[in-house]
């Protein structure tokens, strides 16, 4: 009988972060009231070990080694935008997550870059400990510094469940930032042209 071979996803773990995360996750669930050895419990400081190492895989990423593997001669000067790109960070003051979308753009000056490695270094920044104002900068500089292109525009859209489900916990509250630099922040009819696109829906 023949086996089907296809795709499959290969999560690699640090084994001594993987344990020394698991026993700190048993004492905290210790700490907040809970039987660690019941049975639902019991691997559950396993997995959070390792859904932690998951959230938190950006730290060994690098955007701009991301850039440039993967950059392009190109005589095209007009705007490239990457809109919509689903995004899953961890605030770094109470560790709870938020989630939302990236628009990114830039004009090119003789190079490009694949369209996915947008994605990836939206996700490198993402996956870390991080506020969004940060994030925001982060992407921008990164494609700065990588491409030099004539300008980078970046908007992040994000819901805060450290808002929602603590504090002042408002569920509908959307927090939004960006960042311009070069023809986007000095020319108003390029930046209003971005912001336009970015609320553009297909048809």
């Amino acid at each position: 009988m023949s086996v089907k071979k296809g795709y499959r996803r290969v999560d690699e773990f640090d084994d001594e972060t993987t344990k020394k995360l698991a026993y700190h996750y048993k004492e905290i669930l210790s700490l907040l009231g809970e039987d660690a050895q019941r049975e639902g419990l019991l691997d559950t400081p396993l997995r959070v070990a390792k859904a932690m190492q998951f959230l938190t895989q950006g730290y060994d990423g690098n955007a701009e080694e991301i850039i440039r593997s993967a950059m392009f001669n190109e005589d095209y000067k007009q705007m490239v935008l990457v809109k919509d790109i689903e995004l899953y960070s961890m605030c770094e003051h109470h560790m709870i997550p938020f989630i939302g979308r990236a628009h990114v753009a830039y004009i090119p000056n003789g190079k490009i870059m694949g369209l996915s490695k947008v994605a990836r270094i939206v996700d490198v920044f993402a996956r870390r400990l991080q506020v969004q104002e940060r994030l925001t900068m982060q992407i921008k500089d990164a494609i700065q510094n990588a491409l030099n292109p004539l300008g980078v525009a970046v908007v992040i859209e994000a819901k805060h469940l450290c808002m929602a489900m603590r504090g002042i916990e408002k569920q509908s509250s959307v927090t939004t930032t960006s960042d311009f630099t070069g023809a986007f922040l000095n020319n108003s009819t390029t930046r209003k042209e971005f912001l336009h696109l970015i609320g553009t829906k297909l048809s």
